[in-house]
């Protein structure tokens, strides 16, 4: 018997989002550094998503740096009502795959200011932290965050790669109604951040979903994909899905091509023995 999932999510209590969205790291260069090869495949990519039902898009001003905020204006400005955009402050970038922890209020004001004029906003709906700053202490931007708030700078916040005991901190300040950890069938050192976000209505958004690398773990996908016809990246999202009715997935491309067959995932309903099967990838994480 097929199981059946919620197809929606509403976040912070008002956003009702559709729990397939799209991730726009992908649509910048290689190294997530400077413009993509086909700027106007990107664009294409963007206005497609939206046709497509996704009213999720999330990015961040590291992601190029700059490009994908841009061109997300580029392709979509004026947006939607029920679209919702959601960008990240906390990285500096000196180049392809380099990535420099600043999670300090100087950097973070930088950043959310440059969003709000990358994106063309007067605010922003969900503004994640990218990562907690080893160099600066969590409250300090847990403190700069609230202020933005406040000033109606961003409506709600949500953390990156975060423990439970990080997001209890984080509460004392803001309420947290999204964490964005790694996560995937084949990987699933966060369990205990997903079984917290479940119980108190977070959003939990994985990034790298579709995992990787596990040899036995892709033969049990594609085997489970042969019956329904799907590719192993598609069987892989749907069970992220079936998983957890918090999930809201982000899975990225440059490709339209790919993009719909992502967006299919939404029609692929998965067994109990399907799910058991697929229980057993986790690789003893």
């Amino acid at each position: 018997m097929a199981n059946t999932f919620e197809k929606t999510f509403t976040l912070g209590g008002e956003y009702t989002i559709n729990r397939l969205g799209y991730g726009a790291m992908r649509i910048t260069g290689q190294g997530i550094w400077g413009p993509p090869k086909d700027k106007d495949e990107c664009i294409r990519v963007l206005k497609r998503a939206v046709e497509l039902g996704v009213n999720f898009i999330d990015t961040a001003d590291s992601y190029g740096p700059n490009v994908s905020e841009e061109l997300i204006a580029e392709a979509l400005a004026p947006y939607p009502a029920n679209l919702l955009i959601a960008t990240k402050g906390g990285f500096l970038r000196s180049g392809p795959n380099v990535w420099t922890i600043d999670a300090s209020p100087a950097h973070l004001q930088q950043a959310l200011e440059g969003s709000l004029k990358r994106l063309k906003q007067d605010h922003i709906d969900l503004y994640q932290l990218h990562r907690i700053d080893p160099n600066v202490p969590a409250e300090k931007s847990f403190e700069f965050l609230q202020k933005a708030q406040q000033e109606g700078k961003i409506k709600h916040i949500g953390l990156s790669e975060v423990s439970v005991a990080d997001i209890k901190k984080a509460q004392e300040f803001f309420e947290v109604v999204s964490v964005q950890n790694m996560y995937s069938v084949d990987n699933r050192k966060w369990e205990e951040e997903l079984t917290y976000t479940r119980e108190h209505n977070i959003a939990f958004i994985p990034w790298y979903p579709l995992g990787g690398g596990n040899v036995q773990g892709e033969q049990i996908l594609q085997r489970v994909a042969d019956k329904y016809e799907a590719t192993i990246q598609q069987i892989a999202l749907s069970w992220l899905l079936h998983h957890s009715s918090n999930i809201l997935l982000i899975p990225g491309t440059s490709s339209v091509e790919h993009l719909e067959e992502n967006m299919k995932t939404a029609n692929i309903s998965l067994t109990e023995n399907d799910l058991t099967e697929l229980e057993a990838l986790n690789g003893g994480q």
